[in-house]
């Protein structure tokens, strides 16, 4: 999504199809940072290798690092798990909102800091608190807010694992659909781009680094960080993504029911006068336009998955992501290509510690997300 650019007011209209920000309700979630948020039941409570090749699977990542056991046992090593499988295990970190009902949640970014890399078994439980509420006016929806949720994961024995960060932006969709800041996208592709683009991806197998050691000597500030490619996006790829994170709201049948029955305002009737979540903006292009999105667009947390596999296919096996860091700048509609890559910005041989500078672009080169990464690399000189 856009960078939300302060101005001041307050859009007024005749007909509302949702509900407005109401400053008792802001004020009733304030009381709420620092305590715990209740989170919906996780995806994943255990990352079973079932689970591992769901999640990779599910964001394209095709390295048997994740996807085959026996390339781990081949080397004496566990099966690890791609960094960003924790957005699968708790739906709080993953954009799963409280309070400011009928406000339209949009997903913008997440920090991981790892203490160890996830490993296949890991049994890790995320405890969510909500950490600030920054009120944010914006050209796109008038009124906004920005909710900073802080979410560590501790394993069984009572290890932190990893500690998270995620924000999600509240609008108002009657104001951002009257603005009207996004025109309608839409992207067709020839047969001979559509070959082109399954010759990028084949080109991305022969590039991952795999077992073959990265050292620290061998890198050097300004290194490219290779690109990979992800879409077009389709309805499918979304449906793909949600077989391997879960969702937030995506239930059926009398589960879905008992859902809307709990939270009233999280309904939106469809064309058929039966009540689905707002997650369906994600699959249903006039439900997006009509909280002021071009069309139907990916997940948030889809486009920071994506920035890790940009960097684990980088830094090899033997590599270790311990911080990642990623802002979703645009909505990325159905139809469109983006391409993400990187850039060495220093590399320290005495401590094997890399930082990278990442980017992804849509197909008219316009920013899609952005992010940094910290990544630990061996050392030839390090003792075996």
């Amino acid at each position: 999504m856009a960078a939300m650019e302060p101005q001041s007011g307050h859009v007024a209209t005749q007909e509302r199809d949702f509900p407005q920000i109401d400053d008792a309700e802001v004020a009733a979630l304030r009381d709420m940072i620092g305590r715990p948020i209740r989170s919906d039941r996780p995806h994943v409570t255990t990352l079973t290798p079932d689970a591992i090749r769901h999640y990779a699977y599910g964001i394209g990542d095709r390295n048997p690092l994740w996807n085959d056991p026996d390339h781990a046992a081949r080397r004496g090593r566990v099966q690890l798990a791609p960094p960003t499988a924790l957005l699968a295990m708790d739906k709080v970190f993953s954009g799963y909102v409280t309070g400011l009902p009928g406000i339209h949640a949009m997903y913008a970014g997440a920090t991981f800091d790892f203490e160890r890399p996830l490993r296949a078994g890991d049994s890790l439980t995320g405890d969510a608190r909500l950490l600030e509420l920054v009120e944010r006016p914006s050209r796109f929806a008038g009124r906004s807010l920005q909710q900073i949720y802080r979410v560590p994961f501790h394993d069984t024995e009572g290890n932190l694992v990893c500690t998270g960060h995620s924000y999600c932006f509240r609008l108002e969709r009657d104001a951002a659909r009257e603005r009207g800041k996004y025109k309608p996208i839409r992207v067709v592709w020839t047969s001979e781009q559509m070959e082109e683009i399954a010759q990028r991806y084949a080109d991305e197998e022969a590039r991952r680094r795999g077992a073959t050691p990265r050292y620290v000597e061998d890198v050097t500030p300004g290194d490219a960080v290779p690109p990979i490619t992800k879409g077009p996006y389709t309805a499918t790829t979304a449906i793909a993504f949600l077989l391997g994170w879960g969702g937030l709201y995506v239930r059926a049948h009398g589960d879905a029911f008992d859902l809307f029955r709990r939270h009233p305002a999280l309904g939106i009737p469809n064309e058929w006068g039966v009540p689905e979540p707002p997650e369906r903006v994600h699959w249903d292009p006039d439900l997006a336009r009509r909280v002021g999105v071009p069309g139907a667009y990916d997940y948030g947390p889809e486009r920071v998955s994506w920035m890790g596999h940009v960097v684990t296919d980088w830094m090899g096996d033997d590599g270790f992501l311990q911080h990642l860091d990623v802002q979703v700048r645009r909505h990325n509609v159905i139809g469109e290509l983006v391409t993400c890559d990187g850039t060495v910005t220093s590399a320290d041989p005495a401590t094997g510690l890399v930082r990278l500078t990442l980017r992804a672009v849509n197909q008219d080169g316009e920013e899609s997300a952005r992010g940094t990464a910290r990544v630990v690399l061996p050392r030839r000189t390090q003792t075996v």
